[in-house]
Formats: structure tokens, C-alpha cells, sequence
């Protein structure tokens, strides 16, 4: 995957429901039947160069309306040099209030530090490079990473949340690293959406 190109990067929509209506098969059959074939066609195709999506509500990055209490997942690409705009959103199913991402909202990214939702910035001058594309990068690659996995699966299977939760636990215990979300906890009301014990 490629860094992306800050000017050239769109957002994107797709409903999800209300939070009490989300299960773990509900997300996963969104990434596999919907995320996953848009962003692998518009690849194939060359419309866009990076991507990469997160679960999101109106207080954390949907431009929606206060009634609003729908769970979406946010889908962030970066558009090839040679696309117009217009091709792209023509190019979208399922997808709503596709626009071009507000440049003040992706040149820095802000991590959730705690519980009381204390913000830091991610220091990009850390990094070899010192650019935040490069973390751009790296995020649309956990991404890639996460639909690959779940599209390996036979197409007539529930996967398993066993089989999620064992691949997501290698990455913790390679780090000793267990995150949970203090804003995504708030935003769910879920517990058992959230923490999985198996």
C-alpha cells in the first residue's frame, strides 16, 4: 500500500445501525460484503491508491445530524492522480455523505491517551521519514490486513469470532499492548461488544 496523498483524500459512509442493533457478525459481514469488495474493485481499477476505514458516530467524525445515532464505518481513500472526483463517488454503493476530507482533520492524528479522553497528537517527527503520511500508511495497512484476513474465509461460513479474536490476540501478545477505546467503550454502551472473553 502506498502513503497517501493528503490533498487527494476522500471520506466516506456506510451505515451501520443503531448501537443496540450491532452485533460482531453484523460488522464483519458489513467488511465482507460491503468494504471489502468496494475498496478491492476501486484498487483493481486504479481509482484509488490507500485506504483505510474505522467505526464511527457523530461525535467522532460522521457529518451527520444531531438526531442521529447511527454507528457507521468511516472510509477514508486516498483518490489516484488521474481521477476526478465525480468518477469516484459514482463508483460507490451503500456508500452516503461522500466528500473530501477536511485537510485540518488529516494532517495530524489525534490518539485517545485515557479514560478521561485526555487527547495527544501522534508525533510524526519520530519516524524516519517525520511524515504523517507515513502513519496514514501504516493505519490503511492494518486495514488491508484485517479484510484479507476476514476474506480468506469460504464464502457460505460464519466466521467464527473465535478465529477474529485468536488473529487480533497475536497482535497483543506480541505487544503486551491490550486497547480498548475509551471514546468507541462510550460510544457502544456495549460491553460485550467491546470486550470479548472467549
Amino acid at each position: 500500500m502506498e502513503k497517501p496523498k493528503l490533498s487527494r483524500m476522500f471520506e466516506t459512509f456506510i451505515k451501520i445501525g443503531l448501537p443496540d442493533q450491532i452485533s460482531h457478525k453484523m460488522l464483519f459481514d458489513i467488511m465482507r460484503l460491503k468494504i471489502y469488495p468496494l475498496v478491492s474493485n476501486l484498487r483493481e481499477k486504479g481509482v484509488i491508491s490507500w485506504y483505510h476505514f474505522m467505526f464511527h458516530n457523530r461525535e467522532s467524525g460522521v457529518p451527520t445530524t444531531e438526531d442521529d445515532n447511527n454507528l457507521y464505518f468511516h472510509i477514508r481513500v486516498s483518490l489516484a492522480d488521474n481521477v476526478k472526483p465525480d468518477d469516484f463517488e459514482s463508483m460507490l454503493k451503500d456508500c452516503v455523505k461522500t466528500r473530501q476530507c477536511d485537510q485540518k482533520s488529516i494532517d495530524h492524528i489525534d490518539i485517545v491517551k485515557d479514560i478521561s479522553g485526555k487527547v495527544i497528537r501522534f508525533d510524526a517527527s519520530l519516524l524516519e521519514s517525520e511524515e504523517i503520511e507515513e502513519v496514514w500508511k501504516f493505519i490503511g495497512e492494518q486495514s488491508e490486513w484485517l479484510l484479507r484476513m476476514i476474506d480468506a474465509h469460504k464464502r457460505d461460513v460464519d466466521i467464527p469470532l473465535s478465529h477474529i479474536h485468536s488473529f487480533l490476540h497475536d497482535y497483543c501478545n506480541i505487544t503486551q499492548l491490550f486497547v480498548i477505546c475509551p471514546c468507541c467503550k462510550k460510544m457502544l454502551n456495549s460491553e460485550n461488544l467491546i470486550a470479548v472473553t472467549l
